[in-house]
């Protein structure tokens, strides 16, 4: 393939990706000869070692703005895309995030980007072994780039876990209402694999609030609840005070109680 077929098709690219497609004289080696050239034009930028970006044709390099999750699926092609980057990802993101997070199974030190940051997150324990880590993610197409994305029962379950990654627990739920279905088996399923109280009674709470939105059954409720925390658990560990939802064990912040069905309190 010719150098800027390569380029039109590949906005973001690594070296890797390069050498292979393009195959120049002299292999891996005429390949980094021949991107050089092209960062010495103006053509490409470095966002990081060994990972390439196509600058626009009239585009200034240093007013070139870089998508972040195409720099992170450059640099780890392994990544599973996680928290907030999966609810923009989906399209459920209620507002836009600055940061991006992934799941790979080679950790490295966050990218600082212009107006972004890229954070590497380790697999988590309870989904890092062999096929595990593909539970519950979907494919998502970005600039003609396939991107694995963990989808909404994951990104939900992992949002309660985290969420600060997730852009804080009110940007979680709100965002997660707005998912168009839930499957409700594989929710349970995520929810097995991790075995946290808390995430049971956070879920629980949540399909308890949008439970029309969601088709679910009280006996899912009844499930959830039983794995509930034996004492009353504050939702964001930092954070003190907050409303009881009793059923759930749980203290949430003030900023949820709002949140629901038109038909909840």
């Amino acid at each position: 393939m010719k150098t800027m077929e390569f380029f039109a098709t590949h906005p973001v690219l690594s070296l890797d990706e390069a050498a292979k497609t393009l195959a120049p004289p002299g292999g891996r080696a005429g390949t980094v000869e021949r991107l050089k050239h092209h960062l010495h034009t103006g053509r490409l930028t470095l966002p990081t070692r060994a990972v390439y970006a196509v600058v626009p044709p009239g585009v200034p390099a240093n007013r070139f703005r870089l998508d972040p999750v195409l720099v992170a699926a450059a640099a780890r092609p392994d990544a599973v895309f996680s928290h907030h980057s999966a609810l923009e990802l989906l399209g459920a993101a209620h507002t836009v995030g600055t940061r991006t997070t992934l799941y790979t199974k080679r950790r490295r030190r966050s990218l600082a980007l212009t107006g972004a940051t890229v954070c590497f997150l380790d697999d988590p324990a309870p989904l890092a072994v062999g096929s595990r880590r593909h539970v519950g993610t979907r494919r998502v197409e970005r600039r003609g780039r396939l991107l694995e994305v963990t989808g909404p029962e994951r990104t939900l379950v992992e949002g309660f876990h985290r969420p600060a990654h997730a852009g804080g627990l009110e940007e979680l739920v709100q965002s997660a209402s707005g998912f168009p279905t839930l499957d409700l088996d594989l929710l349970e399923t995520v929810l097995r694999r991790y075995g946290v109280a808390h995430l049971w009674a956070a879920t629980g709470w949540f399909l308890e609030r949008f439970h029309q939105s969601f088709h679910v059954p009280e006996r899912l409720l009844a499930r959830c609840e039983r794995h509930r925390p034996r004492s009353p658990q504050y939702l964001e560990r930092r954070r003190r005070g907050g409303t009881l939802a009793a059923r759930w064990s749980l203290i949430l912040p003030h900023s949820l109680a709002h949140l629901g069905e038109p038909d909840e309190p």
